[in-house]
């Protein structure tokens, strides 16, 4: 059982960034690949960044890609998500996620539903 608590969410301007953190409990989480997906009302959830059980390789859409960056530490615990040169449209819930198959030819680059969730923190860009 993996717990993920997401934190460092909030308002910004445009053009502004932001880090978000994300803690993880339980003795397996550096054997699950890690990824930070976000939501706005009324779309479906999205992919922004995933990162490989040992942080060996990354992926990002093309929305993001260039201003953000995941990365993960597993003598800690923690996976992180660096953003940069925000935009309005990256206005959303972010959540931290675990435990998925990743598939780089997809373009989500995620096989199925993660097996575990954060509750999801808020980012607010503004213009």
């Amino acid at each position: 059982q993996v717990q993920l608590v997401e934190s460092g969410g909030g308002l910004v301007q445009a053009g502004g960034s932001l880090r978000l953190s994300c803690a993880a409990s339980g003795r397996t989480f550096s054997s699950y690949h890690m990824g930070w997906f976000r939501q706005v009302p009324g779309k479906e959830r999205e992919v922004v960044a995933v990162t490989t059980w040992n942080g060996g390789n990354t992926y990002y859409p093309d929305s993001v890609k260039g201003r953000f960056t995941i990365s993960r530490d597993n003598g800690k615990n923690t996976v992180t998500l660096q953003m940069n040169s925000l935009k309005p449209e990256d206005t959303a819930v972010y959540y931290c996620a675990a435990d998925f198959f990743i598939s780089p030819s997809s373009p989500s680059f995620v096989h199925g539903p993660p097996k575990y969730w954060g509750q999801g923190t808020q980012v607010t860009v503004s213009s």
